[in-house]
């Protein structure tokens, strides 16, 4: 198994870095909403690759609107984050998100099914890395 680290920043922008990520923890009636990909039997976070000429934040919100069918929804910058794998490092951004009001997610291509739960299912796609985010997510919350 690869080692993986995965750090938080403070730092809005980092000199010569671009964020290529943006993931979202979500809450719906107080319950953590959870995506399973086409052809995958795990879950995770709602997230997706920011486009060229999107925020993190624009990016983030299109995925949550995508993955989960969010319409009414506030979301937060809770940190950037770096994810490094066999020497390869990859930054992102970690948002909050507390939604109000959901239709049926809409990107059927890639999304499968949507769980909302009350805890963290198993198995999760990126074990070494999700809990991570749950930690800063909490952390967060209690500032």
């Amino acid at each position: 198994m690869n080692k993986v680290s995965v750090n938080f920043h403070n730092e809005a922008v980092i000199p010569g870095v671009r964020f290529l990520y943006s993931v979202i923890a979500a809450r719906y009636n107080g319950r953590w909403i959870f995506v399973r990909h086409q052809d995958s039997e795990t879950w995770e976070l709602p997230a997706g690759h920011i486009e060229p000429g999107e925020t993190p934040y624009e990016a983030a919100c299109r995925e949550l609107e995508e993955e989960t069918g969010a319409t009414d929804y506030v979301i937060d910058k809770v940190s950037v984050y770096s994810v490094t794998t066999r020497e390869e490092t990859r930054y992102g951004v970690l948002f909050l998100a507390e939604i109000y009001g959901m239709e049926d997610f809409y990107d059927k291509s890639e999304v499968k099914e949507i769980l909302i739960s009350e805890t963290v299912p198993e198995p999760m796609t990126y074990p070494e890395i999700q809990p991570r985010f749950f930690e800063e997510v909490f952390r967060y919350i209690r500032k």
